[in-house]
């Protein structure tokens, strides 16, 4: 008997469980960007990410850790490095060793809550029940996007919109300029493209869509994204599907847009003459980007029967601490960390946007 009472309690919260997946999955933005890590219990809080340098790179930082030597000083570096290949007949060369990197987090636990009483369950027209289970997905669906925008935002390889040096100076909006200096830094730190080539198709005004990165920026940016030298809208696309929230791009960036991403109200430079918006009427508001290559960062990921440990009670449940049955329970608790593995491998860009007429 007590068998079957824990397969059944068990079957109800697998079944809740996956309603907040299906839920879930949808909305999801930089959530499914980065590699996803899926880490055992009971094996510590924290969490070592090791990739090897590059022949030649020094851990100095996220430059000279993706490029070959550098040499600022008018040396011939192609010849140098052949140079250090060359061979003695019968003279084996000295051996490197090869150098590994490791970066370290630690995950955190967050968790989220509903409840209703059993006469708003008897008597409510609407039904309670599931609409729990949409705002549980909603809520640890936005939790993350907040978790890992945060942890994004650090990442050292920054711009800045306009003469801006800092987020408190910015006083640009993103401009092709911005975008070719982003992209030629990620190339000069070998960053893979995450999304490949689509090819041109017959089809009338369609046109090929070649590989490159992707950035996730909040909405607001759209009409700034729209009006950029080159923009091609999804709808032009020759082929492939267009991913959730992805409005077009622009030479080698892809953009993907989300209302869940931010600005810092009122952060940057002196509103003055630069027609960007505010929300104060002094400080422009500064958005971030979020630009990334393939592999540059990592997080434990919300996926599988153990991402989860659900809570759920239907009002009506009577337990030693509630037993009447008079309140139910909805809500989850969950472990997440986000972990930059290469700062060099991708880039934040933090700009204002223009002030639309009325």
């Amino acid at each position: 008997m007590g068998m079957n009472t824990y397969a059944a309690t068990t079957a109800r919260l697998d079944k809740f469980k996956g309603k907040i997946f299906r839920n879930a999955l949808p909305r999801e933005c930089l959530a499914k960007a980065g590699r996803q890590i899926e880490m055992p219990k009971n094996n510590s809080k924290t969490y070592v990410g090791r990739r090897y340098l590059h022949w030649g790179s020094t851990s100095t930082d996220r430059n000279t850790m993706n490029r070959f030597f550098q040499d600022g000083n008018g040396a011939d570096r192609a010849t140098a490095i052949a140079n250090q290949h060359l061979t003695q007949e019968g003279v084996t060369g000295t051996p490197d060793s090869i150098v590994p990197v490791d970066t370290t987090v630690v995950i955190a636990q967050y968790d989220c809550l509903f409840g209703w009483t059993d006469v708003v369950q008897d008597t409510h027209e609407d039904d309670i029940k599931a609409e729990a289970v949409s705002q549980v997905a909603t809520r640890v669906t936005f939790v993350n996007e907040m978790i890992i925008y945060g942890a994004l935002k650090a990442c050292t390889n920054v711009y800045y919109g306009g003469t801006g040096t800092s987020v408190a100076t910015v006083n640009g909006k993103l401009t092709l300029g911005l975008i070719r200096k982003i992209v030629m830094n990620l190339q000069a730190n070998h960053a893979e493209s995450v999304t490949t080539m689509l090819k041109a198709s017959a089809y009338y005004g369609t046109d090929a869509v070649e590989e490159g990165y992707l950035v996730y920026c909040h909405t607001d940016l759209a009409p700034d994204i729209r009006d950029l030298p080159g923009f091609e809208p999804t709808v032009k696309y020759a082929s492939g599907t267009p991913m959730p929230r992805e409005i077009g791009k622009c030479e080698m960036f892809r953009f993907i847009l989300s209302p869940d991403l931010p600005s810092i109200q009122n952060g940057g430079a002196a509103i003055g003459s630069t027609n960007l918006y505010t929300t104060s009427g002094t400080s422009l508001d500064v958005y971030p980007i979020i630009v990334v290559g393939k592999d540059a960062w990592s997080q434990l990921a919300l996926r599988g029967k153990s991402a989860l440990d659900v809570t759920y009670f239907d009002a009506g449940e009577k337990t030693k601490t509630d037993p009447h049955g008079q309140r139910g329970s909805a809500g989850t608790i969950w472990w997440k960390a986000v972990l930059i593995e290469n700062n060099g491998w991708m880039a934040v860009a933090n700009v204002g946007r223009k002030n639309l007429p009325e």
